[in-house]
């Protein structure tokens, strides 16, 4: 059963407890938790904001009426009704943000105790949870890839957990948006991010998976990333050096393709037991960096080959690329860009809600300055894939 709340003093809401969720274990309960608290503060968030809208309606319909009868113009009628409706209109806006301010402290309280308590696949880089990093031996239930928060509540942050498997690819947009923080940040700057950015994902994807169960290929054709990916490469955590030039795009890519072919046709024959020895049966994923650099068009379709088929044999996109600098492609690449989760290298106010359909600003994951978790990470999950111990 899941942790009991102590109980609350009379007139005061219940003290929050971690794992406070339904779930078959307790990664299952922070989980629905964390989401509980997502689907609570979008909905704390709507009402609050209709309330605003109903304030300023209700103002603009007083004032119509007022303006609209003749009597109001002589003396200081007008001026009074003015008045009175600018003080209606703060005074339902007021009570609308102390019931939404009563609401954030109550998730702020409950963030407070469950983001300690979250397992290493949930928990943010910074959390004392990875200093006591271990290689699972088994795959969790979800991953964090971030955190959401909205303009009325900026200091509380959301949890981005997505289920795994993977069910689709990811795309880091290195490309400028109109997010104040990427107007701040130059061309380089945001490529740069957005690859650090795709090395922890993939860095955290490694580390959640038990040993040899995840491997990582890398294409950057024109090794532009080798600063960006070092953490990879010096760790020896990839079976690769990354692909460079085209002809290690192709290899890569037709690599990949005939695994997908393989495992798909060995699934429809129900000999899933007859895949050939030298097949990697671990899940795959494929960072991509720099797209389309180095990409003809055959493999460009490689590529959407793999973005469509991949995910369900376990084969997976993480693309970092500025969809710009592809536009001479036209619509043939909208499928690609659909099928993936597109996320930023800085905050950014691109997603929504399933709810009610707020835009949250996506923070995407950081280390520590001038920490060594990852490094730390990596050593663990490396010597975990050489030796098969923990």
């Amino acid at each position: 059963p899941p942790p009991a709340a102590p109980p609350a003093r009379p007139g005061q809401p219940a003290q929050p407890v971690a794992g406070d969720a339904t779930g078959w274990s307790m990664d299952e309960r922070l989980y629905n938790q964390v989401w509980g608290m997502f689907e609570d503060l979008a909905r704390a968030v709507a009402a609050y904001r209709s309330a605003v809208d109903f304030a300023e309606s209700r103002m603009d319909q007083e004032l119509e009426r007022t303006l609209s009868d003749p009597r109001s113009r002589i003396g200081g009628a007008g001026d009074r009704a003015r008045e009175e409706a600018r003080a209606k209109r703060d005074e339902l806006t007021a009570r609308a943000r102390e019931s939404l301010d009563r609401d954030l402290a109550q998730l702020a309280a409950e963030s407070a105790v469950v983001e300690p308590a979250l397992p290493a696949p949930y928990a943010g880089w910074d959390n004392p949870v990875w200093h006591g990093y271990r290689v699972p031996m088994e795959i969790p239930m979800a991953l964090r890839i971030g955190d959401l928060h909205l303009p009325e509540s900026a200091d509380l942050r959301i949890p981005l957990l997505v289920r795994l498997p993977l069910e689709r690819g990811m795309w880091i947009d290195s490309g400028r948006t109109a997010s104040e923080a990427a107007a701040l940040a130059g061309p380089d700057q945001l490529r740069r991010l957005a690859m650090e950015t795709a090395v922890l994902h993939a860095a955290r994807l490694l580390a959640v998976y038990p040993p040899n169960e995840f491997t990582v290929h890398v294409i950057d054709p024109a090794g532009s990333a080798a600063g960006a990916l070092a953490p990879l490469v010096r760790s020896g955590v990839l079976p690769s050096p990354p692909a460079t030039g085209a002809q290690g795009v192709s290899s890569v890519l037709a690599h990949l393709t005939r695994r997908v072919d393989l495992v798909q046709m060995a699934i429809r024959a129900g000999a899933a037991d007859s895949l050939p020895p030298d097949l990697d049966p671990a899940e795959q994923l494929l960072i991509v960096n720099d797209f389309p650099h180095g990409f003809d068009d055959r493999a460009v379709t490689q590529l959407r080959y793999l973005a469509d088929e991949g995910p369900s044999v376990g084969v997976h996109l993480m693309m970092v690329a500025d969809r710009e600098e592809a536009s001479e492609y036209g619509p043939v690449l909208d499928p690609l860009w659909r099928s993936l989760l597109r996320v930023t290298p800085v905050a950014d106010d691109h997603l929504a809600d399933p709810w009610v359909g707020h835009a949250w600003t996506y923070e995407p994951p950081r280390t520590p300055p001038g920490s060594a978790v990852l490094d730390d990470v990596l050593a663990r999950v490396a010597h975990a894939r050489r030796t098969g111990h923990r």
